[in-house]
């Protein structure tokens, strides 16, 4: 575990995986085994299982339960009570041989309590409306909502969403990242993507600009 992590006196973390900077919260409690990246909020109340893996920068707000088989990417936002299931049929005492795997890709949010079943992928920079139930998989930069879950429309134009798969953000260093934070909730997405990719692209090297062109 990180010395820069934080863990509340009345938190319980028995991982020994914790990233430099995440803070994990009164009454959370983490099982051996799971997996936290930097920078992440873990709140009170939030219990995560053995076979979980936390991506950087990610919040869970409280009252989440994170079970086994559940992999969430870079900067999720995961919303208090949100439910996420591992198993399709369920039965006391009879454990499956491997759960479901549920992936949350990068920058993805998941609403207050929506409800997720078993063995989806929730795209990059999706969205998922408060109290939705998610029976399919979401496709990245879509918004969906209601019960069943179904699109309400995308996140971001398809050229929008092309000029941020090429930007990359997410890749970026932490520091890079904390430095451009009042960027990111300030700027319009196409004036934050018209100035960092002039910076980016200035930054890398001839032979790479000519690659990426070609």
């Amino acid at each position: 575990m990180s010395p820069a992590a934080f863990i509340h006196p009345n938190g319980l973390c028995e991982a020994s995986e914790i990233g430099a900077g995440t803070r994990i919260w009164a009454f959370a409690h983490i099982l051996a085994g799971a997996r936290i990246g930097r920078d992440c909020n873990i709140c009170d109340h939030v219990f995560i299982e053995e076979d979980v893996i936390v991506g950087d920068r990610v919040t869970v707000k409280c009252g989440v339960q994170l079970w086994n088989g559940l992999r969430v990417g870079n900067d999720v936002f995961i919303g208090p009570n949100a439910t996420f299931c591992n198993d399709a049929f369920p039965r006391s005492k009879q454990r499956p041989a491997k759960f479901a795997e549920t992936y949350i890709e990068d920058g993805a949010s998941i609403g207050a309590n929506a409800t997720l079943l078993p063995g989806l992928v929730i795209g990059r920079n999706a969205m998922v409306g408060a109290g939705a139930v998610v029976t399919r998989s979401v496709p990245a930069n879509a918004i969906v909502a209601g019960n069943p879950a179904r699109p309400v429309r995308r996140r971001f134009s398809d050229s929008v969403a092309d000029r941020l798969m090429r930007l990359a953000w997410w890749n970026w260093s932490h520091d890079r990242l904390r430095a451009v934070l009042p960027d990111f909730r300030n700027l319009d997405i196409e004036v934050f993507l018209d100035k960092y990719e002039a910076t980016s692209s200035a930054s890398r090297p001839a032979a790479e600009q000519q690659s990426a062109a070609s």
